[in-house]
């Protein structure tokens, strides 16, 4: 293998004082529903919001003095963006980070502020990679890659050395994959360490190359990356990291964007914690039941980023509501008259229900003349609470259609 425990501990050593301490927190909640010990590794707490400063400022530190003085470039959809411009500014050094032009707004910003010249290009992370290459060959830049190296793995591995620091008797770790230099990292050191640990990775099912890519037998290319995982959209995994995922993770499984973001909810909710989609991919294929937790089972998953922007948090959230029970939206028609809708609003609230928005229709509709459409988004405590709401309303003479319904367990 590239990577070597000793390796993980060098740089353990490399980083003491350099990343933040982020703290292995018990996820009460889930482990009272499952009746398993769950644990959340919050790197979201890291030092430029994930866990890429590790290997960033590993691979960086490892550096010549002639390389150092060219600068450094890197590829990045948006978290190695931040840990290399981080890194480099630790070093005094200048850095080039190229980022998808649909990059987040918020990744991008974060990266200048870090003092890097932010180029984007192309519209995924490998169209990035394919112009770091060309520029760091045109500027005489040192190219820094976000996964496929030797010593970022090592630095990404001191995740798994600080797991079993506090939890020494893990049975399950379910760890995300982009191109595979986190999971590479961490399994290398679990398994040396704690080779009965199963180790579960997560993909998102709009961008999955390491399943076909596993059995292929070597790193094949997905065609398209469509999630809003950002942070683990990566078309294909590296050359170094697919060995390791073939020798030390167990299984990898794939989690749709709906999923994902029941996973971020989750963590906003219950562990008081923003997490980016690549952050909540491990959570969410806990959630939804794709890791096989067995009762009493000591079980952690490494929340990676938390760079997550804020109209899309937003949107998350009222979309998993929406499929909690939490937001309803109902449909029904009333007299065309004063008082009328003033006696649909008097009854929402009389049910002890909160009017988000109202909508008063009536050509759209096609309703019976004499009488309005009316469209209630309605936020409620729970499922039962919003079928409350619909038969108070339905007792109250009205026809109610309701829309919206697939729901999720709160």
């Amino acid at each position: 293998m590239p990577v070597t425990l000793e390796d993980i501990r060098a740089a353990q050593t490399l980083l003491h004082g350099i990343i933040a301490p982020t703290p292995t927190l018990p996820d009460e909640l889930l482990s009272a529903e499952l009746g398993a010990k769950v644990y959340v590794k919050a790197e979201a707490l890291q030092k430029s919001g994930s866990f890429k400063i590790r290997g960033a400022y590993t691979k960086i530190a490892s550096l010549t003095g002639e390389e150092k003085a060219r600068g450094v470039i890197a590829p990045s959809a948006g978290n190695h963006a931040q840990g290399v411009a981080l890194a480099a500014r630790l070093h005094g050094i200048r850095s080039v980070i190229v980022m998808p032009e649909f990059a987040p707004l918020t990744k991008v910003v974060a990266t200048r502020r870090f003092g890097a010249e932010v180029i984007l290009h192309g519209s995924s992370f490998d169209d990035a990679v394919a112009h770091a290459y060309q520029l760091a060959e045109e500027r005489g830049l040192t190219y820094v890659h976000a996964f496929n190296d030797e010593k970022v793995i090592a630095g990404q591995g001191t995740i798994g050395l600080e797991l079993l620091q506090a939890l020494p008797d893990l049975e399950v770790l379910v760890v995300p994959i982009g191109g595979g230099g986190l999971i590479g990292g961490i399994a290398t050191a679990i398994k040396a360490l704690r080779p009965q640990t199963h180790i579960v990775g997560v993909q998102a099912e709009g961008c999955a190359a390491v399943n076909p890519s596993l059995q292929a037998g070597h790193p094949v290319s997905v065609s398209a990356a469509q999630t809003i995982a950002d942070g683990i959209a990566v078309k294909r995994p590296g050359e170094l990291t697919l060995p390791i995922i073939e020798a030390y993770v167990d299984r990898v499984v794939e989690v749709s964007d709906d999923e994902i973001a029941r996973g971020i909810v989750h963590c906003v909710q219950n562990l008081k914690l923003v997490v980016e989609g690549a952050g909540a991919a491990g959570m969410a294929a806990i959630l939804c039941g794709k890791v096989g937790v067995q009762p009493g089972q000591t079980l952690a998953t490494v929340l990676c980023g938390g760079n997550i922007d804020g109209n899309l948090l937003s949107r998350v959230i009222e979309q998993v509501m929406v499929r909690q029970g939490r937001y309803i939206l109902l449909k029904l028609s009333v007299v065309d008259r004063p008082g009328a809708l003033a006696r649909v609003v008097t009854q929402v609230a009389e049910a002890g229900a909160n009017i988000i928005d109202i909508f008063h229709r009536r050509a759209l509709w096609l309703a019976p003349l004499g009488k309005v459409g009316v469209e209630l988004v309605l936020e409620v405590r729970d499922e039962a609470h919003g079928r409350s709401v619909v038969e108070g309303l339905e007792a109250a003479g009205y026809h109610v259609e309701r829309e919206g319904l697939g729901l999720w367990p709160d």
